[in-house]
């Protein structure tokens, strides 16, 4: 992990990839996270993360589901449907376990960014409004949701949620991962 945290992916891959050959049922998905959130190969992600789903099911790394880095590698790759569906199938198999209240604010959001990619902006907003719910100054969904309100012609309703947003934002209310102080996650908004 040291190794990661100084952005030298290639070299620290070596001893993980090392690890994944002795034990690849506590490795493999921690390789794959790594390759999803610090060394931005997403299509290497997705085929070790599928891998994992094969093996050992649709399990956890760093607090989210297999599935849910998968999503993350799609949108990576501009790869919108494919990642709304992930996310949907995700989210699916999460509330039959756990009920509506077992989502995460990042599964809502980034769902709604799927959607929102595909200009599907009603239903994005949807899904932002799920995720404020359970983070209500949740600065990068306030982000989205602005210029989805924005490209809907709601001009005065986006320019408030903008202010809401950069003030929500510069007061550090943004994605709250552990490795956020290492690596920027995808469509998080530095202001």
């Amino acid at each position: 992990m040291p190794l990661f945290k100084q952005r030298k992916y290639e070299v620290g891959m070596k001893y993980i990839d090392e690890a994944v050959k002795y034990n690849p049922e506590r490795w493999q998905p921690y390789r794959a996270f790594i390759k999803c959130i610090f060394a931005k190969t997403y299509q290497e992600a997705i085929e070790d993360f599928q891998a994992c789903i094969a093996s050992y099911g649709n399990s956890y790394v760093m607090d989210h589901t297999y599935k849910f880095h998968i999503g993350l590698s799609y949108l990576q790759l501009n790869k919108f449907e494919a990642a709304q569906k992930i996310f949907e199938e995700d989210m699916e198999e999460q509330i039959a376990e756990w009920g509506e209240n077992g989502l995460h604010h990042l599964d809502l959001f980034y769902y709604g960014i799927s959607k929102y990619e595909q200009g599907k902006f009603e239903e994005a907003i949807e899904e932002f409004d799920k995720a404020l719910k359970l983070y209500p100054k949740f600065s990068d969904v306030e982000y989205y949701k602005a210029i989805s309100l924005y490209r809907l012609g709601r001009e005065e309703e986006a320019l408030l949620i903008m202010d809401s947003a950069r003030e929500n934002g510069l007061a550090g209310n943004t994605i709250n991962e552990d490795n956020v102080i290492y690596e920027s996650y995808p469509y998080q908004v530095r202001w």
